[in-house]
C-alpha cells in the first residue's frame, strides 16, 4: 500500500484527540519537563513562522514524553490588541467576533500539523476568566505602590490612538502601524519596572549559557545601569531673575565625575521645565523657540540619529566647586527621560559634547593627561583639578564624590536608562483598567468580588478616539468605597501585560481556574519553563516584562520562582527569495495549502532539515519534494521488516554491507539525545536518519532492516509523528516508543576502515584499511591507491584524519 499521508494523518489525529493522549499529569511529583512555544496573535491564519516555531517546540515535547517526563506542552492566544480593532473598522466587525472566528480558524490549522498541545489548557488572553485574575494582580500591585498614575510627557500613535512604551518605538515609529510617533502630555498608569532593575540585571547571569548571549547584551544595555554623581547647577541672579524667581538651580547625574572641573557648558533637554519655561514666555527668539519645540517632538531615537543640534538659553549657573559661570543650552541629545534632563558638558573628555562644543565654538579644557587629540576618553592623571591634580581619574571618581557628599553638594547615585512600564492604552479592545475616578475619594480600585470588569459588547468603533470613553453608559458607576456617583477608568491595559504572566497560568491546573489565577504548588512545580521557544524580536519587550512579572508576582506570594524561562531558543525567520515572508512582497506560502498537497510530516520534516532552528531558513520547493521523497522512502521500505521485536543479531555473521547499515542507525541514535536535549540540530539528526536509510538499502538482512527501522522510528517520532506512529504501530505495536534504547559497542566494532584519498585538494580514490593500520601503512596504501594522480608530482604535505580521510597536498617535480 503506498504513502497516503491525508489518511495516516487525520487517523492518528483523531485518536490523539479520543485517548487526550497530550494531556500533562496531575501528579507534582514525576520528574517534569515544560515546552513552551510563543502563543500567537490570532490573525487568522497561521504562517510559516508560526510552523517552524511549533515544529521545534514539538518535537522537544513529544521527545520528553517519551523518556517518560510528565510534559506540559501548551498553546493559547494572544488574542487583545489594535488590529482586532483595525478589521472592525475595516471589515464592518466586532472585534470580539473576529477574534474568537479567527481562533476557531486557527486552531484546525494548528490541529492539522499533529502539534502534540494538551487541549485542557488553552486560552485567550480575551477570555474574561483571564481578565478577571489579570484585574487582581494590578489592583495588588497598586496597593504595594508598584502601580502609580501620573501625568507624563507619552509617545502617542496617532493612526492607531494610543500610547506607545519606549520600547514600542522603532525608529521614531509605532511598532504595529509603522507610523511616526509624536509627544504628548497625558496621565497614563505605570508600573515601577525601576524598582527591580537590580535584580533584572543580576539575575541575567542566573541565564548565561542558557539564553543566546545577544539577548543577554540586549537586556542588560536595556536596563542600563550607570553610578555616578547628582548634584545640583546654582542658576546666576541674573538667570534666577530672568526666569521670574521660579527656578534657582537643577540637578545633573553625571557618570564622569573625574572630569567635574573641566565642565565648560551645561545643556538642558528641550522637554526640560527651564527650557519650556523660557519658551512659553517669549524669553527666546521666536525662531529658535520654534526649532527646540520641533526637536521636543522628535522621539529618543529621531533624535539620537540627528546631527548635534542646540540653542544659547542666555541664562548661566555657577559651577559647584570652582564658582565660574557657565553658560546653558539646550541641546537634542539630552534627553528628559535620563539624568533628570541635564547634563554637565566636558568637551575635552567626551566625544558627544567635544561634537557640540565644536560646531558652537564653546570652550574646551583639558583636565585628564594622555593622547595626543582631543577628545580624550581614556585613563591618566588629572590636571587643572585643583586638590584631585596628579591623581589617577579612575580613583578620583570616588574621592570627588566623597568631597561633594562631605561638602552636602550632592551625592553618589545609581542611574537607569530603563523607563517605568506605561501600561495605558486608549483603546477598546484590551483588557479594562480596574479603578474608578471618586470626586471624594479620588482613584479607587473596583473590589475583587466585582470583578471583571469587563469591556461591553454594544461599542461603535470608528477609529476615532477611545469607545470606552465615548460609550454613553459604560463609564459610569458607582465608587466601591463610598458608594456615590462615579466614573470608571476608560484606559485599557498595554497587551504585554496579558503575556508577561501566562506561563504561569497555563501550569495552574485547568480545575482551578475559576478560583486562582495562579495556583502556587503548580507554578512551583512546573515552572521555570524548561524551554522557551520564539523570536529575537522579542528579546526587551516581552521577556524583560515577563521577567518583571515573575518578579512582583513572586513578591506578592503567588509562586517562589525568580526566573520564568530557564533555557531560551530564538528561532531564525522564514525567508523566501532572501527576505522576510509577507503579503506585501507576495512571497507568501500557505500551510494549509503545503499540508494540502504534501502532508503535515513533510511540512514538519522540511521546516526542521532546511536550516539549524537558530538560523534564517531560506524557502525552497525542490527541498519540500525531497522532504516527501524521504518519507515515501521510508514508508515503502516498512515490508523489509520482519519480526516485531528489538532483533539479537550476530554482527560476527553479518556481510560489510550490514555492518556500515547498523554503525550509521547506531551513529543516529548516539547523536540524537544530544540534538533533542542540548544543540537543537535536527538538520544533523534527519541527515543521519537519510545516511541510514541509504546504508540500509545497500544491504538485504532482514534483521539488520528491522533493528534500522525499529530504532529510526523511534528518532523520527519528535519530527514525522504521524507516519512513525503508524508505521511503529503496524511493524512494532510501538514497542519501540516505550523505554530507552541502548546503544550497542559491538556494533562500532569493524573489520575495516573507509578511507576518503584527497589529491590535491580533490577526492581521488578510496581505500580499505584494517582498523589497527598504522598511520604509515594508511599512507602506503593511499599513495598506491591514488599513484597515477602522483605521476611527476611530489608530495608536500600527508595528513591522516583518523577513521575518515588521506590528505595528500602536492606540486609538480
Amino acid at each position: 500500500m503506498s504513502y497516503n499521508p491525508k489518511e495516516i494523518e487525520a487517523k492518528w489525529q483523531q485518536q490523539w484527540e479520543a485517548e487526550q493522549a497530550f494531556e500533562p499529569s496531575d501528579s507534582l511529583t514525576q520528574k517534569k519537563k515544560y515546552i513552551l512555544s510563543m502563543f500567537p496573535f490570532p490573525s487568522g491564519r497561521l504562517h510559516m513562522g508560526h510552523v517552524r516555531n511549533y515544529a521545534i517546540g514539538d518535537a522537544l515535547a513529544r521527545y520528553y514524553r517519551k523518556q517518560d517526563y510528565n510534559v506540559l506542552h501548551p498553546i493559547g492566544w494572544d488574542a487583545f490588541g489594535m488590529p482586532a480593532e483595525n478589521a472592525a473598522i475595516k471589515h464592518g466587525r466586532h472585534p470580539k467576533e473576529w477574534t474568537y472566528s479567527n481562533i476557531d480558524y486557527m486552531r484546525k490549522e494548528l490541529g492539522t500539523l499533529g502539534l502534540s498541545f494538551s487541549k485542557t489548557r488553552e486560552f485567550a488572553t480575551c477570555d474574561p476568566l483571564y481578565t478577571k485574575h489579570e484585574q487582581k494582580f494590578i489592583i495588588e500591585m497598586f496597593e504595594k505602590g508598584l502601580l502609580y498614575r501620573e501625568s507624563t510627557t507619552v509617545n502617542w500613535c496617532e493612526s492607531c490612538h494610543t500610547v506607545l512604551a519606549n520600547e514600542q518605538v522603532e525608529e521614531g515609529c509605532c511598532w504595529r502601524c509603522d507610523n511616526p510617533i509624536e509627544l504628548k502630555e497625558m496621565p497614563g498608569y505605570y508600573l515601577d519596572i525601576i524598582r527591580y532593575a537590580d535584580e533584572l540585571l543580576e539575575d541575567l547571569a542566573q541565564l548565561e549559557g542558557k539564553w543566546p548571549s545577544q539577548v543577554i547584551t540586549m537586556q542588560r544595555n536595556w536596563i542600563g545601569k550607570s553610578q555616578g554623581l547628582a548634584f545640583d547647577f546654582e542658576l546666576t541672579e541674573e538667570s534666577k531673575a530672568k526666569l521670574g524667581g521660579k527656578f534657582d538651580r537643577y540637578e545633573v547625574f553625571t557618570t564622569r565625575p573625574d572630569t567635574i572641573y573641566g565642565v565648560t557648558y551645561s545643556a538642558l533637554a528641550p522637554e526640560h521645565l527651564i527650557t519650556k519655561y523660557l519658551v512659553e514666555h517669549n524669553l527666546l527668539d521666536a525662531e529658535v523657540a520654534e526649532k527646540i519645540k520641533a526637536i521636543a517632538n522628535m522621539s529618543e531615537v529621531e533624535r539620537a540619529k540627528q546631527e548635534k543640534e542646540g540653542y544659547p538659553l542666555g541664562i548661566s549657573v555657577i559651577h559647584p566647586l570652582t564658582g565660574e559661570e557657565i553658560p546653558v543650552w539646550t541641546a537634542n541629545f539630552v534627553l528628559a527621560s535620563y539624568g533628570g534632563g541635564a547634563v554637565m558638558a566636558v568637551p575635552a573628555h567626551d566625544e558627544r559634547d567635544f561634537e557640540f562644543a565644536t560646531k558652537y565654538n564653546l570652550p574646551i579644557k583639558r583636565v585628564i593627561e594622555g593622547g595626543e587629540d582631543l577628545p580624550y576618553t581614556g585613563e591618566g592623571l588629572l590636571v587643572d583639578s585643583a586638590q584631585f591634580s596628579g591623581m589617577k581619574n579612575s580613583e578620583a571618581k570616588s574621592k570627588i564624590i566623597e568631597h561633594f557628599e562631605s561638602e552636602r553638594l550632592g551625592k553618589g547615585t545609581t542611574n537607569y536608562k530603563l523607563r517605568n512600564w506605561g501600561v495605558s492604552r486608549q483603546r477598546y479592545w484590551g483588557a479594562p483598567i480596574p479603578f474608578v475616578h471618586c470626586e471624594d475619594c479620588g482613584l479607587v480600585p473596583e473590589k475583587f468580588e466585582n470583578l471583571p470588569v469587563a469591556l461591553p459588547d454594544d461599542v461603535e468603533i470608528t477609529g476615532e478616539g477611545n469607545p470606552l470613553e465615548n460609550h454613553p453608559t459604560w463609564k459610569h458607576c458607582k465608587c466601591p468605597k463610598c458608594g456615590k456617583d462615579a466614573v470608571r477608568e476608560t484606559d485599557t491595559l498595554d497587551t504585554f501585560v496579558q503575556s508577561s504572566w501566562y506561563q504561569f497560568r497555563y501550569a495552574t491546573n485547568p480545575k482551578k481556574w475559576e478560583e486562582v489565577g495562579i495556583d502556587k504548588a503548580d507554578a512551583d512545580y512546573w515552572l521555570g519553563v524548561d524551554q522557551y521557544i520564539g523570536g529575537i524580536e522579542h528579546a526587551i519587550l516581552h521577556l524583560l516584562y515577563a521577567r518583571f512579572f515573575t518578579k512582583v508576582l513572586r513578591d506578592l506570594g503567588y509562586h517562589d520562582i525568580d526566573e520564568p524561562f530557564q533555557r531560551l531558543l530564538t528561532q531564525g525567520m522564514v525567508l523566501k527569495d532572501g527576505a522576510k515572508m509577507s503579503k506585501s512582497k507576495g512571497n507568501t506560502v500557505d500551510p494549509d495549502a503545503l499540508v494540502d498537497k504534501y502532508g503535515a510530516d513533510t511540512a514538519r520534516l522540511f521546516i526542521l532539515f532546511a536550516a539549524p532552528p537558530q538560523k534564517e531558513l531560506e524557502w525552497n520547493d525542490s527541498a519540500v519534494d525531497g522532504a516527501f521523497r524521504f518519507i515515501k522512502k521510508l514508508y515503502d521500505r516498512s515490508g523489509k521488516v520482519t519480526g516485531k521485536r528489538l532483533p539479537e543479531i550476530d554482527q560476527s555473521s553479518l556481510s560489510k554491507e550490514s555492518k556500515l547499515a547498523r554503525v550509521k542507525v547506531y551513529e543516529t541514535l548516539q547523536k540524537s539525545a544530544d540534538v533533542y536535549e542540548h544543540t537543537f540540530a535536527f538538520n544533523t539528526l534527519i541527515a543521519a536518519c537519510m545516511e541510514a536509510l541509504n546504508a540500509l538499502d545497500k544491504q538485504d538482512n532482514a534483521d539488520v532492516w528491522t533493528e534500522g527501522m525499529y530504532i529510526m522510528l523511534n528518532l523520527l517520532e519528535p519530527i514525522i509523528p504521524h507516519v512513525a506512529t503508524e508505521l511503529s504501530e503496524k511493524l512494532f505495536e510501538r514497542e519501540n516508543f516505550k523505554g530507552k534504547i541502548d546503544v550497542k559497542d559491538e556494533v562500532f566494532v569493524q573489520d575495516s576502515i573507509m578511507y576518503v584519498v584527497m589529491i590535491g585538494g580533490k577526492k581521488r580514490t578510496e581505500i580499505e584499511v584494517s582498523p589497527d593500520a598504522s598511520n604509515d601503512e594508511i599512507l602506503a596504501a593511499a599513495k598506491e591507491a591514488g599513484a597515477k594522480w602522483l605521476e611527476g608530482m611530489q608530495v608536500v604535505k600527508e595528513i591522516v584524519v583518523p577513521n575518515k580521510l588521506v590528505n595528500l597536498a602536492v606540486k609538480p617535480k
